[in-house]
């Protein structure tokens, strides 16, 4: 049998370590060479969705094989809806960033090697099913990400590289050592094991006979490594410099990708393995998700830098997956709970996963376009009546804009919708106040349109190119997928519906 998860992983790294070989290849063999290897994640993951089963909501393609017998860790690799969904996204982004790149001509050999290791790292990190190597993976993306911000990035891009990994490392040193308790109560690092140890109250007597302390503490450490990761506020001091001196490539990756990694493991490991917990710390983590949400939000409407404005509004975006997780986690239990309105959170936290990852890619290349074209330049005034000059190129980010602003046809409106949907029937006062988030995303990002494309035409957009056919490729599949989830995202949700709900029958409803 073929091992079509361990072909997912892997393949990228093959095509970064025959770069790393390869010496004297001019630059178009590089760019072909790693165009052609970052695609092979689309291509085996539509082999993968072609053979997928929704209704079997047990990890598909499963992989298992001792590794380290005396520590019962195995190597294992296992997809379901979620991970599908994920990789499918990573097989579209990966060579839209690459394609996006190909204008970084220094040492490019370099930049699309460890481009495609933080490829395959990432496929680990939502196909691996024990922590041991899926904590490899996780560590592992922090590499590449770090080299790539820090030699092609910004002015200010080595400080935004080192913040970014003492962060994220800091993070995870915790992460780990909450997963060394689990290791000491229950013998395995297995998370599906761990995970029917959470549901059954299994976890909760074996910490609890270390310590009454032990299960709070290990959720702790746990919660701490995942919610720098997305981030979580106020954890999220480190994203607004990383994205914003990465290269344009990197920085649609990050956005796109790497946050999705936090995300993942909210759904994957914490909400599983820690129910108890999670229900516990639930209200106090709803304020926080509130926090990234309209705290997020705002920030960006103080921003005049283009790419940080962006940021702040990937911070507000991804908060929106976390509020509908933590007011399911919060209401579990509680009269007036429902499992439509808990289908209706986790559908909708999967597919702005999904959605958010297409609109904010676009987002970040449309902002490299302007720095290209203008030397440098990204300020919200620095430009004006783009539109006249760039008819082609106003029209496909004015798409990606509205698309970030939740425009009912266009994909970003299906997943917020179910978001508040969700969120409305579990904790309505949340959504409330998390419609200030909505209220400010509208301002920013229309400020945006106006100021950038609209009004007299600046000295910067007086000769402003519009888009060559090479840069309209890398907004294409975007675009594309921005129409076709707008008004067909039952494409995804059925991918995911048997899961939300497996997930949403399981929980304690009064």
């Amino acid at each position: 049998m073929i091992p079509l998860l361990s072909l997912i992983v892997f393949t990228p790294w093959i095509g970064a370590a025959l770069l790393a070989l390869w010496r004297g290849a001019s630059p178009g063999a590089i760019r072909g060479l790693g165009l052609l290897f970052s695609l092979s994640t689309l291509g085996l993951g539509l082999i993968a969705l072609s053979r997928f089963d929704p209704a079997i909501t047990v990890p598909q393609f499963g992989e298992t094989h001792d590794w380290i017998s005396m520590l019962n860790v195995h190597y294992r690799l296992g997809l379901d809806g979620l991970s599908l969904v994920l990789v499918l996204l990573t097989g579209i982004i990966t060579p839209v960033a690459l394609i996006a790149s190909w204008r970084e001509h220094r040492d490019a050999r370099l930049f699309t090697a460890l481009f495609l290791l933080l490829q395959g790292a990432a496929l680990g990190v939502f196909l691996a099913l024990d922590f041991f190597h899926w904590f490899v993976f996780w560590e592992l993306s922090l590499v590449p990400a770090f080299f790539l911000i820090k030699l092609w990035g910004g002015p200010s891009a080595t400080r935004a590289a080192y913040q970014f990994v003492i962060y994220t490392i800091g993070g995870s040193a915790f992460m780990l050592l909450a997963f060394a308790a689990l290791y000491a109560a229950t013998g395995t690092l297995d998370f599906l094991q761990l995970g029917q140890y959470g549901a059954d109250g299994t976890l909760n007597v074996r910490l609890g006979a270390i310590g009454g302390w032990w299960p709070r503490a290990v959720f702790l450490g746990a919660l701490l490594g995942l919610a720098v990761k997305v981030p979580l506020w106020p954890f999220h001091t480190w994203l607004p410099p990383a994205y914003a001196e990465a290269p344009t490539g990197a920085s649609m990756f990050l956005t796109a990708v790497m946050s999705k990694m936090g995300v993942y493991g909210f759904l994957r490991i914490l909400w599983p393995i820690f129910p108890t917990q999670l229900h516990q710390a639930a209200p106090c983590l709803l304020w926080l998700a509130l926090g990234g949400v309209v705290f997020g939000a705002f920030a960006a409407m103080r921003q005049t830098d283009l790419k940080r404005m962006v940021a702040y509004s990937s911070l507000n975006h991804l908060n929106y997956c976390l509020l509908a997780l933590f007011a399911l986690s919060a209401a579990t239990g509680q009269p007036g709970t429902t499992s439509a309105a808990a289908a209706a959170a986790l559908s909708g936290t999967i597919l702005q996963m999904f959605n958010h990852g297409l609109s904010a890619a676009a987002l970040f290349y449309c902002v490299g376009v302007l720095e290209a074209r203008s030397g440098g330049r990204r300020g919200l005034n620095d430009f004006g009546g783009v539109r006249t000059a760039a008819p082609i190129f106003a029209g496909l980010c004015g798409v990606a804009l509205f698309s970030s602003l939740g425009l009912p046809g266009l994909n970003g409106f299906v997943g917020e919708f179910l978001i508040f949907r969700g969120v409305f029937g579990l904790a309505p006062w949340a959504a409330a106040v998390a419609c200030l988030g909505l209220l400010a995303t509208a301002l920013f990002l229309l400020t945006f349109w106006q100021r950038v494309f609209h009004g007299p035409t600046g000295k910067v957009a007086a000769n402003f190119p519009d888009l060559s056919l090479s840069e309209i490729l890398p907004l294409l599949p975007l675009i594309g997928l921005m129409f076709i989830l707008g008004v067909w995202p039952q494409f995804l949700a059925k991918l995911i519906n048997p899961l939300v709900s497996l997930w949403a029958g399981q929980l304690p409803l009064p």
